[in-house]
């Protein structure tokens, strides 16, 4: 069984080659022109241990950083940040791909647009799942022309090694790809997520291992919005490239909050953190809360170990917007910091709904 698993495996990838070999001739007629001299990754250096320094370059301090992140249009950059111990540069926004036209089968035209602007505004990062409906689809219209020059972050929720393959070749073959930059496990809630994961013979991370070793995938990584703990036990039974989590102005409000529990660990192993429901959906913006997404994704990006954010988008102008506020972005100072979250102390509850999600 396990003979004819990675028979197919290696074949099916070489089959991926072969189609990505083709769609890479277009690629690089397209990207000479449009992006010439730019990099989707750091030139490593010595001084790549310490992550957390790199880790607030701007991209005016990195030039790769600078030229990954240079709008098509010729607008400002958005600052970039190294991502963790990867060799990964990026905008310090990216673009999700959940619960917003992407997500859904009856707004192609608005999701294709929404991708689309998001590449000419400098948005690097594409943020996606194998069950975030036609997302995966979507993306795979567009990016494959600019595929060297943007990370591609999908995920699985299976936890088997069978499972998970089967849901990566899928996801490799909707996203017109054939490397995935970081494929993520997605939504870890319990122990026993993290323990079938990880077993070694029939586990998903088996898969993950072997996707790896022919160059399917690039880094692996872990998402979860219930619990810090188990995000935290799994940076340390394993050493995951990166961990996407809520990361927002409410957040040092919960009982257990996923800035004091997992961002000290993943500073001390440089575990790239991915920062989502940075506006908790918008709810963060009702009256006398936060001003707007300059106040919310500032504050999530101004905490320590923190590399980038992913924000969905409704609607071109709301994408717009958005890359204003990380074009705009200048870490806040401790002051700014705490004034925000003493406006959000009596509101953490419903800006922390989604820790209930299992």
């Amino acid at each position: 069984m396990d003979r004819d698993h990675r028979t197919r495996r290696n074949f099916m990838f070489t089959a991926l080659s072969a189609m990505g070999g083709a769609l890479g001739v277009a690629a690089c007629q397209k990207t000479t022109t449009q992006f010439e001299g730019s990099s989707l990754d750091r030139p490593s250096t010595p001084d790549d241990a310490t992550g957390q320094t790199q880790a607030v370059q701007s991209v005016s301090e990195n030039a790769s950083a600078q030229k990954t992140a240079q709008a098509l249009d010729g607008s400002a950059p958005m600052p970039g940040r190294s991502l963790g111990n990867t060799n990964l540069v990026m905008p310090v926004l990216g673009l999700g791909g959940s619960a917003s036209p992407l997500s859904r089968s009856r707004q192609e035209s608005e999701a294709i647009a929404i991708i689309e602007r998001a590449l000419e505004l400098g948005v690097r990062y594409f943020d996606t799942a194998a069950n975030y409906g036609p997302s995966e689809e979507f993306l795979g219209q567009v990016l494959p022309p600019y595929r060297s020059e943007v990370a591609i972050a999908t995920k699985t929720s299976r936890r088997t090694y069978d499972e998970a393959w089967r849901e990566l070749e899928r996801s490799l073959q909707r996203l017109n790809t054939d490397t995935i930059d970081l494929w993520q496990f997605h939504s870890l809630a319990y122990d026993w997520d993290l323990d079938t994961i990880l077993e070694p013979r029939t586990g998903a991370i088996r898969a993950a291992q072997e996707a790896q070793e022919q160059g399917i995938v690039r880094y692996v990584g872990v998402t979860g919005h219930h619990s810090p703990e188990i995000i935290v036990k799994a940076l340390q039974r394993y050493p995951f490239d990166a961990a996407l989590v809520p990361i927002n102005a409410a957040d040092k409000h919960t009982p257990i909050p996923f800035i004091t529990t997992l961002l000290p660990v993943a500073q001390q192993q440089n575990t790239a953190i991915i920062a989502m429901k940075v506006p908790a959906y918008g709810r963060l913006f009702e009256p006398g809360v936060l001003s707007g997404m300059p106040e919310a994704m500032g504050y999530a990006l101004s905490q320590p170990g923190v590399h980038l954010c992913i924000i969905a988008a409704e609607t071109v102008e709301q994408l717009e917007e958005n890359v204003a506020a990380a074009q705009a972005f200048q870490p806040m100072t401790n002051e700014t910091l705490v004034a925000i979250e003493q406006r959000t102390a009596p509101v953490w509850q419903e800006n922390s709904f989604f820790r209930q999600w299992t």
